[in-house]
């Protein structure tokens, strides 16, 4: 549920290295691939580059450019862009409470944030916090890290302080999917469909806003075990507008509903990051040909050799192991890490399936006591436990 972070860092202003086996093309004609349009590339990327050159302290040139990386990180799922957003911010290394600008400090942390370090960015909000406790897009940036953490109480805290300096909308969003994730499902559908009753939110300008909203509404949906009503909502979601989270989103529904021919089709012009690969992976992995497999197990070995990386793709290499590989203890082991870092309800699910798979009753009971220690209420956990 981080895209509530990702549309609310527009209004309030995992990743891996794309390594994969050679490819020869069979003519010279051939496109290999299409690379992305990236900062430094355009002409307002040189600017940008050639102004943070000349002046790495000017605090708007650093966080345009840390900007920009970013938000190519996220299209492209690729950390390599994250690390040119950190570095971007170079100036201000190691960051501090009393040198670090407020605004350095939150982009620091939305960086560290995708890139899995999570410890590290709530340590980094806090200072930005301390130093300036009105800063909205601290706030919910701090709110969705405790969210992803299973730290629930602690997020609607940071979701009501948002309440207080911020755009009413989010914090209501904020709050309203923390309660869909405890159980509360009708009233975070009630708080969420309130928002899209906003005469406000039909302007085709605020297309972006009700997609994220009718996404969050699909998702309790799925929590509350009511697939025909989670369907109704992915799909005007897909008619709002159409982005990475939500075809990622509703690819793993179709996958869990015995849908999985309809992915190819969905995800068949986005990216190839690692997260569009492993969802194309698994819907084909029957096939002979598996391309896409073959292609995410050569990134994933390329990403072993780097170390302290396991935890962070521990998710994606659990789900391929589970659901391309069928081998359910690599997968078991892989999600039991996962979990260590982050507890939104896929991993938690990935957990449960595979101790399930696995038939590790000590893993069954894992599952169990995350479940009562986070508070999550998940109709797919219940069902397979």
């Amino acid at each position: 549920m981080r895209r509530l972070l990702l549309l609310a860092c527009a209004v309030l202003a995992a990743a891996g290295a794309a390594c994969a086996a050679a490819r020869v093309p069979a003519n010279d004609d051939e496109i290999v691939e299409s690379l992305p349009s990236v900062p430094g590339g355009s002409r307002e990327g040189r600017r940008l580059r050639s102004e943070l050159a000349l002046r790495p302290r000017d605090e708007a040139v650093a966080l345009a450019a840390a900007q920009a990386y970013l938000e190519l990180a996220r299209a492209q799922g690729d950390a390599r862009y994250a690390g040119h957003a950190m570095g971007a911010l170079l100036a201000w290394e190691p960051v501090s409470a009393a040198a670090t600008p407020p605004a350095v400090l939150v982009m620091h942390a939305t960086v560290a944030q995708f890139l899995h370090d999570f410890d590290g960015a709530e340590a980094t909000l806090r200072m930005a916090l301390a130093r300036q406790p009105a800063n909205a897009q601290a706030w919910i940036t701090l709110a969705t890290i405790l969210r992803v953490r299973g730290r629930y109480a602690e997020s609607d805290a940071a979701c009501r302080a948002l309440g207080r300096v911020g755009p009413s909308l989010y914090a209501i969003a904020c709050l309203a999917e923390n309660a869909g994730l405890r159980g509360e499902h009708a009233a975070a559908r009630g708080a969420l469909q309130g928002l899209l009753a906003d005469p406000a939110l039909a302007d085709p300008r605020k297309a972006g806003t009700r997609q994220w909203l009718l996404t969050s509404v699909a998702e309790i949906e799925e929590l509350a075990g009511r697939p025909a009503a989670a369907e109704a909502a992915y799909r005007q979601a897909l008619d709002a507008e159409r982005s990475g989270y939500l075809l990622l989103a509703y690819s793993d529904f179709l996958q869990r509903s015995g849908r999985a021919t309809e992915i190819p089709a969905l995800l068949g012009k986005e990216p190839r990051s690692d997260a569009v690969l492993l969802r194309l992976a698994i819907a084909t992995h029957r096939d002979a040909k598996r391309e896409e497999a073959a292609e995410l197990q050569a990134r994933f070995a390329a990403a072993a050799l780097r170390p302290g990386t396991t935890a962070a793709h521990a998710r994606e290499e659990a789900l391929f192991a589970l659901d391309v590989q069928d081998d359910a203890r690599r997968a078991l082991a892989l999600a039991r890490v996962n979990v260590q870092l982050q507890r939104e309800p896929i991993d938690l699910l990935l957990f449960a399936r595979a101790a399930v798979a696995a038939r590790d009753e000590a893993a069954r009971s894992e599952v169990k006591a995350l479940l009562q220690q986070t508070g999550l209420r998940d109709a797919r956990i219940d069902a397979i436990l």
